[in-house]
């Protein structure tokens, strides 16, 4: 994929939808996830239907990305139902991506076929490692060797695209052991590849563990792993397309394109974001109360944040310049280069322009950059306006 190739995503349309369900709650996840609650999944799925007939018709999907929780948990005629409604209304393209997150200790043979037949073609396996000792720190129910059974169970069900999700930084994890993980990642020959620091949530088991005296993640441990991800995965043909993600040519995780290029998705089910005709929503996040609302026949969007004026332009750059073509000419990268903290980018070598993009050439430093932009000011003379253009 080229640079400007990355642009044409910002037309596309895409879906998320929010499966909570788990069979238990890792200590460090802070999504709005929920376990032991199997008995409401078929009301829930009810509730996600009936949410797509509320919101109405939209456009013809390209991406649909259904996450979690644990979307493989629930059975594939319920997610089948799910996305039976998606093409109902909205329709689907011939050639969009239909990925689930999926966890290893789920995906068996049979149910790899029936989420095949249900219309899913891509999988994003949370392995987070190949270390059972670091596995059973995370809270994960799964073995390292379960892995590699799920990605032979995907691939001969027929997927296309197949992912690995991995964790870094965790404190019982030595770099023999992450660098063994990435190895025995690469040699799955996966399509996509994600490596995500482990981090302290609030809220968290984890953070009260932390807040008891355990050990925390150390951030230059845990930039020490990228860097080594970073030199690993290109050897086997993956190569980093955004902060955390690395993907063979071609196979970049098209939903997730359409959310950096600044393009518009729906979203369903509780905790679920959206961004559509220029506003940021989202979904009440308690599985009761959203399910209430919706058997009520009342849309669940618990708050919006329109995006107008010059915060368009200051988005565009926040999630465009996660993706390793960072983004293209206009008035926030004039403004930036202007700054003395984007001339101090510059000349540290965290950022370049190169043929009119602006991008992150050092993606640990990606959140220096975006505190960068945030205190962007919009450029002498410009005049916020629904009418009339901005000289």
């Amino acid at each position: 994929m080229t640079n400007t190739d990355v642009d044409i995503h910002a037309v596309k349309a895409a879906a998320y939808v929010h499966i909570p369900f788990c069979s238990a709650v890792c200590p460090y996840c802070d999504f709005a996830v929920v376990a032991g609650a199997d008995d409401r999944i078929e009301r829930y799925i009810d509730a996600i239907v009936a949410e797509i007939g509320l919101a109405g018709p939209w456009r013809v999907l390209d991406a649909v990305y259904f996450g979690g929780g644990t979307p493989s948990h629930v059975s594939p005629h319920f997610l089948g139902l799910v996305l039976g409604a998606l093409v109902a209304l909205h329709g689907i393209a011939d050639d969009a991506e239909i990925s689930l997150e999926a966890n290893p200790e789920d995906f068996s043979e049979h149910r790899a076929d029936a989420l095949l037949t249900a219309g899913f073609n891509r999988v994003s396996f949370g392995a987070q490692s190949f270390d059972d000792t670091v596995l059973a720190r995370l809270g994960r129910r799964h073995r390292a060797d379960d892995i590699e059974g799920s990605v032979d169970n995907a691939r001969r069900a027929g997927f296309g695209n197949i992912s690995l999700d991995l964790i870094f930084g965790t404190p019982e994890e030595s770099e023999r052991s992450w660098e063994g993980s990435l190895q025995r990642a690469v040699d799955l020959r996966p399509d996509h590849v994600s490596c995500y620091a482990l981090t302290v949530e609030p809220g968290t088991p984890l953070h009260r563990e932390v807040k008891a005296g355990a050990d925390a993640p150390d951030p230059d441990v845990q930039a020490d792993r990228y860097e080594l991800a970073e030199r690993l995965l290109p050897l086997a043909g993956l190569e980093r397309y955004e902060v955390s993600n690395w993907s063979r040519a071609g196979q970049e995780c098209r939903y997730n394109l359409v959310v950096w290029a600044q393009g518009e998705y729906e979203a369903y089910g509780n905790g679920a974001h959206r961004f559509l005709n220029g506003v940021r929503s989202h979904n009440v996040r308690r599985l009761d109360a959203y399910v209430d609302r919706v058997e009520a026949g009342l849309r669940p969007i618990a708050g919006a944040d329109p995006i107008e004026g010059w915060d368009v332009e200051i988005d565009r750059l926040f999630v465009g310049l996660r993706r390793s073509a960072g983004v293209g000419p206009g008035p926030g990268v004039e403004s930036l280069l202007q700054t003395s903290g984007g001339q101090m980018l510059l000349r540290e070598g965290v950022i370049e322009v190169a043929e009119g993009r602006l991008m992150v050439l050092r993606p640990l430093l990606t959140d220096e950059v975006h505190r960068q932009v945030l205190d962007l000011e919009p450029p002498k003379g410009w005049v916020e306006s629904t009418n009339t253009d901005n000289l």
